[in-house]
């Protein structure tokens, strides 16, 4: 691995290629489909993303949050305490203005606001058998109702195999076809834009070798506000089947709420 002693902006943040990015990305960003998205390949300096993948920790190491259930099998934590120097330290320079304005830049979404909390961000982790089934975010965050806008994903997986599986599929509003499949390969970074219809997620099960993870950074951006046709009622996490029975028997209650959140889509014509 080669060495990396320097702590300024520039070891962090590619800012000549983040400069040529914002003149030429904004476009195809905007217009991508199923929703607006963009994935860029080797953002990052190797060397100071390889000391974040060395520090980043294991299942066992640490009291990971886990999720366990029909929707989503993985780890996550999002304490800041848990977080390695290296991987501390790039995180605060995406939450800061270099990093939000070049966002601003490539999305439109101006007056981007950071999350210092990191909830339901920060460091991820699935092991083989994990999944997360195709959803929509929660949108808002709690304890400031500010409005979700963008997600930020980062993989840290060397010598990721196409066998291995854990892509991220964005699927389409009305939940008929998979738009687009990334394998979440090292140095490799997502940026979408988050509403109740930008469906994503990694619904088929790690086929990696055991003692193998997939593992990434998350990283959500706010807003004071948003456009008006995209509002809608305060909800959390929104999970959609592929198909019929994907995840068991629906109760009354989830057919109920699966009613409603179609509400407002129905009445705009969509």
């Amino acid at each position: 691995m080669q060495s990396f002693d320097s702590l300024a902006l520039e070891a962090f943040l590619p800012l000549s290629r983040m400069q040529e990015l914002a003149r030429s990305a904004g476009d195809v960003y905007r217009h991508a489909r199923p929703f607006p998205h963009a994935i860029f390949d080797n953002f990052f300096e190797p060397a100071m993303l390889d000391l974040v993948l060395a520090e980043f920790p294991a299942p066992g190491q640490l009291a990971w949050r886990s999720f366990k259930n029909e929707y989503e099998v993985k780890l996550f934590s999002s304490a800041e305490t848990t977080f390695g120097p290296m991987t501390r330290l790039l995180l605060y320079h995406l939450n800061g203005i270099t990093f939000l304005e070049f966002l601003s830049q490539i999305t439109g979404i101006p007056h981007l606001i950071p999350d210092p909390t990191f909830n339901g961000g920060g460091m991820h982790q699935i092991e083989r058998g994990g999944k997360l089934g195709i959803h929509a975010d929660f949108n808002k965050l709690k304890g400031y109702d500010l409005d979700r806008r963008l997600n930020v994903l980062i993989y840290l997986n060397k010598d990721w195999r196409e066998e291995y599986g854990g892509h991220l599929e964005l699927w389409d509003e009305n939940m008929s076809r998979c738009e687009v499949k990334a394998l979440p390969v090292f140095n490799r970074m997502v940026v979408f834009s988050t509403t109740d219809f930008s469906y994503h997620g990694h619904p088929e099960p790690l086929c990696c070798p055991e003692g193998m993870t997939r593992k990434s950074l998350a990283l959500y951006y706010y807003t004071n506000g948003r456009p008006k046709h995209e509002v809608s009622a305060k909800h959390s996490t929104q999970f959609r089947e592929r198909q019929p029975g994907e995840f068991g028997p629906v109760s009354l209650r989830k057919r109920m709420r699966a009613l409603l959140k179609d509400i407002p889509r129905r009445l705009r014509g969509h």
